[in-house]
């Protein structure tokens, strides 16, 4: 018997009927469409499928679709803003953080909630924070790199965002 859950994904309100075992991975990628969420291994050791879940990164094949009901959910999908990558996703083109890609979404994930709470992370703040998601290809060095410049690159953003703010509060006051 299906269950109606609501709630936003990318900034979309949503509303659905799931099955009461469907999982959160599985809800996203098959009636959504949103299928950068990748699903790994299905026992949440991989990462393949972290989303942020109400801002806090989390393994979407452990939770269960009505779990979510009323959070929101960003998925790799819902980070790029008017047609440009967010700085994560940026950084891990820049520095090849990646190679088949399977993992990327997932390690994007995890180091943009990294970033958001250590905003000054050493490599070692991000070698632990990515401890749970697997690659098989890189050998994890380019994937620090690009953290560490991925979150100095939003740390740019947020200070040109703030510089813009203040600069229209000024104009208009």
């Amino acid at each position: 018997m299906a269950i109606s859950i609501s709630l936003t994904v990318n900034g979309t309100p949503v509303t659905a009927e799931v099955e009461p075992h469907s999982l959160l991975v599985q809800f996203l990628r098959d009636p959504l469409r949103l299928t950068g969420t990748h699903i790994g291994c299905d026992t949440a050791q991989c990462g393949a499928c972290t989303v942020h879940l109400n801002g806090r990164a989390i393994k979407s094949c452990n939770m269960l679709a009505v779990q979510a009901e009323g959070a929101s959910i960003t998925t790799i999908e819902g980070l790029a803003a008017n047609g440009s990558l967010h700085p994560m996703q940026e950084a891990f083109r820049n520095c090849h953080g990646l190679q088949c890609g399977f993992c990327t979404p997932g390690m994007v994930m995890s180091a943009i909630a990294l970033v958001q709470t250590q905003p000054d992370a050493s490599a070692d703040d991000v070698r632990r924070q990515l401890d749970g998601n697997l690659c098989r290809c890189t050998g994890y060095h380019n994937i620090v790199k690009a953290v560490l410049e991925g979150a100095a690159g939003m740390k740019a953003a947020s200070s040109n965002a703030s510089a813009d703010a203040a600069a229209s509060a000024t104009v208009t006051a």
